[in-house]
């Protein structure tokens, strides 16, 4: 089994292409040693002292680290992907594979249909490209022409994300849907 990993735009978060489906649908994030308990590999994974976080998307895992250096983690973070997908272990001790528990959106009725344009090109495509850095971008809300998203795997504490946020999804938005006035992520609602 060969392991492909790629640098994220977030220095404290690798890509790990395992060259198989990760998780068939959705993501799904992991922040702490309690949350990872659901997921084997996950669990495994937060036993390597200096990990912080585990993202699965369709195709990779996303591993974030605290200042500890990549040189040493990276072999373990391979050893113990390896090892999961070698043993043909699930994914999730519960088998809920590919559900996620999602959060819940907020708009008024009335702006539904601009809503479903905001939604269409966020799947379409910001998702795309935020899924090859390694991370997720979702939906959760639209008030007073402002777009709330989560951001997840790679994106969260990224450096560059607030410049993805105003100057590339904003934009984007603000140029299909004229009602959209600003993008934030969902800690600063």
């Amino acid at each position: 089994m060969f392991i492909q990993t790629e640098a994220t735009p977030n220095p404290a978060t690798l890509k790990f292409i395992p060259g198989r489906t990760v998780l068939d649908n959705g993501t799904m994030e992991f922040t702490d040693r309690d949350a990872a308990q659901r997921s084997p590999l996950a669990a495994k994974l937060f036993d390597i002292p200096g990990v912080t976080g585990v993202f699965y998307g369709y195709d990779f895992v996303t591993v974030t680290r605290d200042d500890s250096d990549w040189q040493h983690l990276k072999p373990a973070i391979l050893g113990v992907i390896m090892e999961h997908y070698m043993s043909g272990a699930p994914l999730l001790a519960d088998g809920d594979e590919g559900h996620t528990a999602s959060a819940e959106e907020f708009f008024n009725e009335a702006d539904a249909e601009t809503v479903a344009i905001i939604k269409d090109l966020i799947e379409t495509r910001v998702r795309p490209a935020v899924a090859n850095d390694g991370g997720d971008i979702t939906f959760r809300g639209f008030k007073d022409g402002i777009v709330f998203l989560d951001m997840k795997g790679s994106c969260a504490g990224c450096p560059s994300s607030t410049a993805t946020l105003k100057h590339g999804i904003q934009n984007l938005l603000k140029h299909f849907v004229p009602d959209v006035v600003e993008v934030r992520p969902m800690e600063m609602a």
